[in-house]
């Protein structure tokens, strides 16, 4: 029961999501620092308004509706929100464009792949070597070219010119 428990904690999933808690927790005070003590600072010295919880209320039947608070929660997100990106998201989005336009300037081929074209070229040109459709035409060719040579020449001595030509591409030597 407790290796399982053990094997649970120990999973990199979990131990990422807790590292991202945990480091969004810290980030959280980062933030709230930045919104409380830099940018609400300087609208309330642009509006005149600490925050804007008493800023639009309105009293029905002797309730207070105060939509200032609304307006001040409003713009705490939007101070967030906004931080959040501008000090995260777009410094990280700019990270990711640059490594994909290096990763695209230079494409790298694998060792392994290299070798396998070079294998596959090289079987290809055996092949066309060792065809037996390939050996033929050529065989026939060199027959036909051949026969027209000896109704042309005078006859001498019978020679195969077609199987010394065959063994040759066979054996490389063409």
């Amino acid at each position: 029961m407790l290796k399982g428990f053990r094997e649970f904690i120990t999973r990199g999933n979990v131990v990422d999501l807790a590292t991202a808690v945990v480091i969004g927790t810290a980030f959280t005070t980062v933030v709230t620092a930045l919104v409380e003590s830099v940018l609400m600072p300087l609208i309330s010295a642009l509006v005149g308004y600490q925050d804007f919880d008493n800023f639009a209320v309105v009293e029905v039947r002797g309730q207070a509706i105060q939509f200032g608070v609304l307006l001040t929660a409003l713009v705490n997100f939007l101070l967030i929100a906004a931080a959040v990106y501008y000090v995260v998201i777009a410094p990280m989005k700019r990270v990711v464009e640059a490594r994909e336009r290096r990763a695209k300037k230079a494409p790298v081929e694998e060792e392994n792949i290299t070798l396998l074209k070079e294998i596959r070229d090289q079987l290809k040109a055996q092949t066309e070597v060792t065809n037996p459709a390939y050996l033929a035409t050529l065989a026939e060719g060199q027959r036909l070219a051949a026969e027209q040579a000896t109704t042309e020449a005078p006859q001498g001595p019978r020679r195969h010119p077609v199987l010394g030509k065959a063994k040759d591409v066979v054996w490389g030597k063409d």
